[in-house]
């Protein structure tokens, strides 16, 4: 057992915890969140009623069917940003699009929570960007070395690339491979 080996005694918590960090970071989870908290007052309100002491306060509308469908959809983009994060700007010009037309349909957007909620989850999904990877750039990590904004020169054709045993295959970064094609465009 080595000082370097990790994993064998770390709690279950410990590694549930950390994956789901890592699969929170490679998507727009907070505003799949925020959507998803936003279409739930959306489609509740309208068909919730209040009791307060002896009376009872029905807040439904003759658009309650429009208002159901706009909070389910506002759910299910939420999910999408989530699970299908390819398609992240559309689910959230959709998220803003129905949260916009959630104020005169569904009791002005779920008394504005909804409204606000889903239009900060719309705008967050249009504005995420996948982070980079960040490493140690004291060991000479590449990966930290590339984050720093230094360009990975590849070696020439025919060169072998050192310690090949130790070093995983990395891709060409925009510098190399813009002089691999005397700077043109790849269709050009």
């Amino acid at each position: 057992m080595s000082p370097e080996s990790t994993g064998q005694n770390e709690h279950y918590l410990t590694v549930y915890r950390r994956g789901f960090r890592t699969w929170r970071g490679n998507r727009p989870f907070w505003a799949g969140l925020f959507t998803i908290l936003g279409g739930l007052p959306i489609a509740y309100f309208p068909y919730a009623d209040m009791h307060l002491g002896n009376m009872t306060i029905a807040m439904s509308t003759t658009a309650g069917a429009g208002s159901l469908i706009i909070g389910v959809l506002l759910i299910t983009l939420g999910f999408t940003m989530w699970f299908h994060h390819i398609v992240k700007v559309f689910a959230g010009v959709a998220a803003i699009l129905l949260a916009l037309i959630s104020i005169p349909v569904a009791n002005i957007g779920g008394f504005i929570i909804g409204f606000l909620f889903s239009l900060l989850g719309g705008a967050l999904s249009i504005a995420w960007a996948p982070g980079e990877a960040t490493g140690d750039p004291a060991s000479g990590d590449p990966v930290a070395t590339r984050s720093r904004g230094d360009a990975f020169e590849a070696p020439a054709y025919g060169q072998e690339p050192h310690d090949t045993a130790e070093a995983p295959q990395r891709p060409m970064l925009h510098k190399a491979a813009a002089e691999a094609d005397d700077g043109r465009h790849r269709a050009g």
